[in-house]
């Protein structure tokens, strides 16, 4: 589990079928093999490490599911290592395991803030709601506002700054995962009333 809290931007080494080398310094102070981190948001685990990268291999699924392999060397990557019990816990809740790619369509400034717009697939649309938590690229943020198929964010300079973001142009493609209370609700509602 993790917070969606950046702790560093990492940077790709190489990506070779289904493994993926990057160089990072914060998230390996600790690290060991088999070792949970989020790789923009998707939870991966370290399968080699040296003193400044690791290894993490890419089932199907997440290649399929994220955006993981459009990167290339030198792309940069939100990391956060998982959540220990006695961290404070300075997002919200979120797993690691990313719904769905969206794609950035807008990116306004606003004072000293961006307005990120992002399209959503259909299926994720209902998980996300106005002043509600999601995760983009594993960075917890607030929902400003939903349509049918798109959100809003709004960036401060702090985060921007901090993460992945600051390279994102319109037609990029992020991760994104929906706040996991929306996800159980909708399926305890389901099997009561199925």
């Amino acid at each position: 589990m993790f917070t969606g809290i950046v702790e560093e931007v990492g940077r790709v080494s190489s990506l070779t079928d289904y493994r993926l080398v990057l160089n990072a310094e914060k998230v390996l102070s600790d690290a060991k093999i088999g070792d949970s981190i989020s790789v923009n948001g998707a939870c991966l685990t370290v399968v080699e490490l040296d003193a400044s990268s690791f290894s993490v291999d890419l089932a199907p699924e997440t290649l399929r599911r994220t955006s993981l392999g459009q990167t290339g060397p030198g792309s940069a990557v939100n990391l956060e290592r998982a959540l220990s019990a006695s961290d404070r816990m300075g997002g919200h809740i979120v797993q690691g395991h990313v719904d769905a790619a969206g794609s950035v369509t807008g990116l306004t400034p606003e004072a000293d803030c961006y307005i990120m717009e992002i399209e959503a697939p259909e299926s994720l649309v209902p998980y996300i709601v106005e002043k509600g938590f999601i995760a983009v690229d594993g960075i917890s943020l607030t929902v400003v506002q939903r349509t049918h198929s798109r959100f809003t964010i709004s960036v401060i300079p702090f985060t921007m700054q901090n993460t992945n973001l600051h390279e994102r142009a319109v037609g990029d493609r992020v991760n994104l995962e929906a706040d996991i209370l929306a996800k159980y609700v909708e399926s305890l509602l389901e099997s009561r009333f199925n």
